[in-house]
């Protein structure tokens, strides 16, 4: 079915008067730069992994003189390129979230920002990604940030669009946000990856793990996508089904991170610990869905996963540091 979204956007071809920092504010509070926090302990966590084995000698310990700017990179890197990808997705939907009531309000789609605005922001943030990714070569002698940088920036933004063609829109968002640790770990060295196989099983477990919690997100638009022609899993399958898949992708994910605590050697109780408790969340999430509906997707979605990234980045921190 072709998708048909017809709207007004106000302020389509009218300059914003307000000024910049208000602007820059309130596409920051639009985009939600708080849900960093499914991706950032990951990436942190891929970092911890490789950083041991900097230097001459493997796993002599950690040396924090260099580590230590590398991590505050990662994190500035990690934040903008999540603001590039989440501003994309906004001035792509723009039209499709204006008619849809639940995201009508949203900056793009209800005028607040113009596409002009949104242009200059996703700028700012591609511009001070690739400058954090070209410090990794002028500080500590890595390119490899600087030549993937722009890869990265296309595959995380490219996400927007795959529901326009694919129910496996869900996938590609798991993809981007798994790409974290291993980026993070390529930043800091990718000569020292092979020395910690397990950023593998975790980038698999971030991308079902994802992908399971974009589907129950996507069940709050089932019957817009279905009037408009977009993809989705809810909108493809249904209900029942889509709850199926995201249980499914979810247990994908508890392998994936019981297969990271075997490979890992310095991982030890403590993140046991974390995967158990991550476990019990997620079954947690799903009953909450499956009792509530709708109702339970604000809680199952954004409260209980941005706890199941924290603990786990914690708990894999703490485990590789003792």
């Amino acid at each position: 079915m072709p998708i048909l979204v017809v709207v007004k956007h106000a302020n389509e071809s009218e300059p914003n008067t307000l000024p910049i920092t208000q602007r820059t504010m309130v596409a920051m509070g639009d985009i939600k730069l708080a849900h960093s926090v499914f991706a950032m302990p990951f990436a942190i966590l891929g970092a911890f992994l490789v950083a041991p084995y900097l230097g001459d000698a493997p796993d002599h310990g950690i040396d924090w003189s260099r580590f230590a700017g590398m991590l505050g990179l990662i994190v500035v890197c990690m934040v903008l390129a999540r603001n590039w990808a989440m501003l994309v997705n906004r001035v792509a939907d723009a039209k499709i979230d204006a008619a849809n009531p639940r995201t009508a309000k949203r900056a793009f789609a209800s005028g607040a920002l113009s596409n002009r605005d949104g242009y200059l922001l996703l700028a700012f943030n591609a511009i001070g990604f690739m400058i954090a990714c070209s410090l990794f070569g002028f500080l500590f002698g890595n390119w490899w940030p600087s030549i993937l940088g722009v890869p990265v920036l296309i595959w995380i933004g490219f996400y927007s669009f795959t529901k326009r063609f694919t129910w496996l829109c869900h996938l590609f968002l798991g993809g981007a946000l798994a790409a974290s640790p291993i980026a993070a770990a390529i930043a800091v060295g990718p000569e020292n990856i092979a020395y910690a196989p397990a950023i593998f099983p975790i980038a698999a477990m971030v991308l079902c793990w994802v992908a399971g919690f974009d589907i129950i997100y996507a069940l709050q638009d089932l019957d817009y996508d279905r009037e408009v022609g977009l993809s989705s899993i809810p909108s493809r399958f249904g209900w029942k089904r889509a709850a199926h898949l995201s249980r499914g992708l979810h247990v994908l994910a508890m392998v994936s991170l019981v297969l990271a605590w075997r490979l890992e050697d310095r991982f030890g109780i403590i993140f046991a610990g974390a995967i158990g408790l991550v476990g019990v969340i997620l079954v947690y999430e799903h009953l909450i869905l499956a009792k509530r509906g709708k109702l339970g997707i604000p809680m199952a979605f954004f409260t209980l996963n941005g706890i199941v990234s924290i603990v786990l980045g914690i708990a894999g921190v703490i485990d590789l540091l003792v």
